[in-house]
């Protein structure tokens, strides 16, 4: 199962928002530095309305979702990548997950202690880069070493290897994160072998307080918009935190090519002890439609380069986890090797097809129903019968 890492500085709120996304209490969430030290570990369900409406249609006694691991790490302070605070440790965790999910204090709370005086996301956001950058500057320098050897030997996988460092040394130097490094598809692949702090995908996690929720979710990246909000009597923290989002926000896009998510950590972790019901009726009685760790969550699933095949029928309707580009034979094999090795054909319907058939038997009526072969690329939301002969 594919992870993600919760990385941020101290008292940003990354243990409350574990405890939010696993629906657990399993996380020390305490007001001092350094409160999570080994990691907590959870798993976590990917929300998907999709699967309630199929499973209506088939009239399944059970709903399977699919899931992915998400990682609380400790808090990373200035020079972690020279052993400071809980630095080693922090790193090596990191290395570990498949995504970054950068928590980002967007709040401002005098009873929460922060490292700095100021409530400054951006700034937040490059003490953790530069400290993930020189962590892989120091990393590859070595490896730049260790190849040169071989290359002279004439090797040359050391020398594709070494041509690839030679790329991504000046770029990581510049305070670039590895991911961002222009690559050619083939030279990608050895990129992965290097084990990269910072050519993991990463998401941002903006934290608001509760307080500010609605109107943050309302505009936060529109600033005409907010602006006539707070001079309509919103208050100034209200302000401060649509400005610190829009601010997370086109750093995230500029610098990472990647989005922002907008999420109240307190209020989420509010909110697991409550059933959907609930939880959906508070929210509401705030301002806001959905939660955000929902979206959060379905973002990093794609962000981790997941997707997602529906089966159904009376016994249960399931969302299958496959990456995106993967091939109908390889999409049956995740459901059972026989299914792969007997792969006859993939009786395939899009999602919507069959919320607007009605009913499997009018869609197949209406010609909806397709048979695919094993090379047909699966696309999130086909709703597919294998068949198959063992």
């Amino acid at each position: 199962m594919l992870s993600a890492g919760i990385v941020g500085l101290p008292n940003v709120g990354k243990s409350t928002l574990f405890n939010a996304v696993t629906r657990t209490h399993k996380a020390s969430a305490e007001n001092y530095p350094f409160c999570t030290i080994d990691p907590n570990v959870g798993v976590v369900i990917v929300p998907d309305p999709r699967l309630e409406k199929i499973a209506q249609i088939s009239h399944s006694k059970k709903i399977v979702p699919a899931a992915i691991e998400f990682v609380d790490i400790a808090g990373l302070v200035k020079g972690a990548s020279a052993g400071e605070g809980l630095g080693n440790q922090f790193l090596h965790h990191i290395r570990e997950v498949d995504a970054i999910v950068q928590v980002v204090r967007c709040f401002e709370d005098s009873n929460v202690h922060h490292f700095s005086a100021t409530v400054d996301p951006v700034r937040d956001i490059e003490i953790i880069n530069t400290e993930l950058v020189l962590a892989d500057l120091a990393a590859l320098q070595k490896k730049h070493d260790r190849l040169q050897k071989e290359v002279r030997a004439g090797d040359k996988t050391a020398k594709n290897e070494n041509a690839i460092v030679e790329k991504l040394l000046p770029h990581l130097d510049a305070g670039k994160p590895a991911i961002t490094a222009s690559l050619a598809p083939e030279e990608r692949p050895a990129v992965r072998n290097f084990f990269l702090l910072t050519s993991k995908p990463t998401i941002f996690a903006c934290n608001v307080a509760e307080r500010d929720l609605a109107v943050v979710a309302a505009g936060a990246d529109r600033g005409d918009e907010t602006t006539k909000r707070s001079d309509a009597g919103v208050d100034a923290l209200g302000y401060n935190a649509a400005k610190y989002v829009a601010a997370v926000r086109q750093y995230a896009r500029h610098h990472f090519a990647t989005e922002a998510i907008v999420i109240s950590a307190q209020i989420e972790s509010e909110l697991v002890d409550l059933n959907e019901q609930e939880s959906l009726d508070y929210l509401r009685g705030l301002g806001v439609e959905d939660t955000g760790v929902h979206a959060l969550i379905r973002a990093v699933y794609h962000l981790l380069g997941l997707r997602t095949f529906l089966t159904t029928g009376e016994k249960e309707s399931r969302a299958w986890t496959i990456h995106a580009g993967d091939k109908a034979g390889t999409a049956a094999g995740t459901i059972h090797s026989d299914f792969e090795r007997g792969f006859i054909a993939a009786e395939t319907i899009s999602y919507d097809d069959l919320i607007a058939a009605g009913s499997l038997p009018k869609a197949r009526e209406a010609g909806k129903i397709r048979l695919e072969g094993k090379d047909y690329v699966v696309r999130d939301g086909d709703v597919i019968f294998f068949r198959f002969n063992v």
